[in-house]
């Protein structure tokens, strides 16, 4: 399938401006230990530092705001609805509070006590379905349908996407010689919004997109050249990637062609990175933002003397689990 990258550039550039008021630019932050280990020049794009703890608050941004233009708010009464392994719920939450919108979110039954929390604090009436985000995604969309509610996918959606695309704009704005972005992917809508923004500014940038080697639906379909159900999932700590991806998605087809590489993780390369966060940067992070650490140590010799960033998707891992890790390398 063609990616219109003309279409996805214009889009992220709109909403680039339109979001501003609900978002940050956050950092993108020299790792001078990183770059020594490496031999490259490694940058951190701190989306840590984001409101409520992760990327996914642009996209919710943007796609709410558009609700909201598109339909005048009518369905403001009944709401939205979504599935989420919790941070795209929270950013969900967190702006349709801001804009009245009552939001309703399934999240999967061992999801961390932490985003729950930040669920709570936010408004949302919370569901719990299955045991992944793809399960809990599959009962939001069935409740949708029979309340007349307004379901929004937390990746299968191009409002999301171009929303999450506006870190792309930020790397290009603070580093326009960027050659190598280092992304987390569960469902896939922040590396397709990055990709087609820096492959339309910058052609030459590579973009490599990591998973966990026990729950990588995504780059098991590359491989398959289809999207497919996968069962047999294993847990990971990286719950921000972890699940299906929906039959459908339109990330899948912007995967396949504009994603350079893909790297597989352990669990313990996972843990052992964000351990590597505190010790070296004092700074938390969650599983899935140190997919990308994790990456580049593992095939550092290939991107020497190149400039890399790594993006930092959120901090909003379960306390239990933070300190388990900070007992077991300290």
């Amino acid at each position: 399938m063609s990616i219109d990258l003309a279409k996805y550039h214009n889009a992220i550039s709109e909403a680039a401006e339109e979001i501003k008021g609900y978002i940050r630019k956050t950092p993108l932050e020299l790792s001078p230990v990183l770059s020594e280990k490496t031999g490259a020049n490694v940058f951190l794009k701190l989306e840590i530092e984001q409101t409520t703890g992760s990327f996914k608050v642009r996209g919710a941004s943007n796609k709410l705001r558009k609700f909201c233009n598109k339909d005048g708010c009518q369905e403001k009464e009944n709401g939205v609805i979504t599935a989420s392994s919790g941070n795209h719920g929270v950013a969900i939450s967190y702006i349709g509070s801001k804009l009245g919108i009552k939001p309703t979110v399934y999240v999967p039954v061992n999801v961390p006590q932490t985003k729950v929390n930040l669920l709570n604090i936010y408004g949302a009436d919370i569901g719990k379905h299955g045991r992944d985000c793809y399960n809990a995604e599959k009962k939001a969309k069935e409740v949708a349908k029979s309340n007349g509610l307004y379901y929004i996918s937390p990746y299968n959606d191009f409002d999301v996407i171009c929303g999450h695309g506006t870190i792309g704009c930020e790397i290009y704005e603070d580093l326009s010689e960027v050659d190598a972005v280092f992304v987390p992917v569960g469902g896939g809508s922040l590396i397709s919004g990055i990709a087609t923004y820096l492959k339309a500014v910058r052609p030459s940038v590579q973009i490599i997109g990591v998973q966990p080697e026990t729950n990588h639906v995504m780059t098991t379909c590359i491989k398959a050249g289809k999207l497919m159900e996968i069962d047999d999932l294993g847990y990971t700590i990286s719950d921000g990637t972890e699940g299906g991806v929906e039959h459908n998605s339109i990330t899948f087809d912007i995967c396949q062609s504009y994603v350079d590489k893909w790297v597989l993780v352990s669990e313990e390369e996972i843990e052992k990175a964000i351990y590597f966060m505190l010790e070296h940067h004092h700074k938390v992070i969650e599983g899935a933002a140190a997919l990308p650490i994790s990456a580049l140590l593992k095939c550092a010799e290939e991107f020497k003397n190149k400039n890399v960033v790594l993006i930092m998707s959120g901090a909003n891992i379960a306390i239990e689990l933070f300190k388990d890790i900070v007992n077991k390398y300290a």
